[in-house]
């Protein structure tokens, strides 16, 4: 049964158990950074802010615990702060709810649960990045191809579609170079990722050998 090492303070706290909860909280936090740093796809400050997120979140929760008028100064204060980021991932955001997590039980002295759930939240991370999990079959691609402005975009490819792709879905149409040509935009889920060139000197031969743009959905589509 876990326990809290906080229970039997009587409302103080002791500098050995805020060290204790404080170094507990950075070695959570080391951890979470060596597990999420495993995809090898992550920035140095983001793996610092792994690091610092339990221990800073910890000190909050210590300050906070059962001090009513402690807490709305709190509140007071981070509210005056507005936060800027970049967006980030689905991924990058379960994680800082992880470290954050963690650093909540740290900071109620909580530290075997701590250790345990990180331990195990990390081991299934490391399991479902390892294995194929929630990865599509087909490839699903974005691709752009620009045609001359008298050209009819509205069934020019469908024969060339229907024979390499599985799903095809015009998403945009932009004009381009004065008005002179049209810029489209499909999103595609080929059949056989080894007919690609094939599909793509096919479109070649129909829109004039203008340019074409032929890659991997964007990044935003895996954000929340």
């Amino acid at each position: 049964m876990f326990t809290s090492i906080l229970t039997d303070t009587q409302g103080s706290l002791t500098v050995q158990n805020a060290l204790l909860c404080a170094l507990v909280s950075l070695l959570l936090g080391v951890l979470i950074a060596v597990i999420y740093g495993y995809q090898g796809t992550c920035s140095k400050n983001f793996m610092v802010t792994l690091v610092m997120l339990p221990v800073l979140v910890q000190m909050i929760i210590m300050l906070v615990n059962g001090n009513l008028g402690t807490s709305v100064a709190v509140l007071g204060a981070f509210s005056l702060v507005r936060f800027r980021s970049v967006p980030g991932s689905s991924k990058e955001m379960a994680v800082i709810f992880f470290a954050m997590a963690a650093g909540l039980a740290t900071g109620t002295g909580y530290l075997g649960f701590a250790a345990v759930m990180t331990v195990m939240i990390g081991l299934v991370f490391l399991i479902l990045e390892r294995t194929h999990f929630g990865e599509t079959k087909r490839e699903q691609k974005d691709l752009r191809i620009t045609i001359a402005e008298h050209l009819d975009y509205t069934e020019i490819f469908d024969d060339i579609f229907r024979k390499y792709t599985n799903n095809c879905r015009l998403q945009r149409v932009k004009t381009t170079n004065l008005g002179s040509m049209y810029e489209l935009e499909y999103y595609i889920t080929l059949k056989d990722i080894r007919q690609e060139k094939e599909m793509i000197d096919a479109i070649r031969c129909r829109n004039g050998n203008l340019t074409i743009i032929c890659g991997r959905r964007a990044s935003i589509q895996e954000e929340l």
